[in-house]
């Protein structure tokens, strides 16, 4: 974690808040004009988090080591926040919302593992 992380403004950040690694992520989105130079195309990002997932699952199903997971999981977060950043929405206003309305689901076992789904039976 970064000591003494400020935001844009100079004020000291928590570097555990959302709001922190969100400000990160934009000054690296900045760093790189990504704006400017490609890297907020949202198809481009789509393929970018594909790849990424790709790597965790690399990860899981050669037995790498948590270390390494846990690097490929960081990569995919960092994309999916430069994504919001990129599309312009609120990634923690989406992410409440979605887990308000998971919280209202049931969940089933499918195949042997438990589900949590929106179930529609025909």
């Amino acid at each position: 974690m970064p000591e003494g992380f400020r935001d844009l403004g100079g004020n000291a950040m928590n570097p555990d808040s959302f709001a922190a690694m969100l400000e990160a992520v934009q000054r690296f989105h900045d760093k790189h004009d990504f704006k400017n130079q490609g890297g907020e195309d949202l198809v481009y990002r789509v393929a970018l988090m594909a790849e990424e997932l790709g790597e965790i699952s690399a990860c899981v199903t050669k037995g790498k080591d948590r270390e390494a997971l846990a690097e490929e999981c960081a990569d995919l977060l960092i994309l999916l926040m430069g994504t919001a950043i990129s599309a312009g929405f609120a990634l923690d206003r989406a992410f409440w919302e979605k887990m308000e309305a998971l919280m209202k689901r049931s969940s089933r076992m499918v195949g042997g593992r438990i589900r949590v789904s929106e179930f529609r039976d025909s």
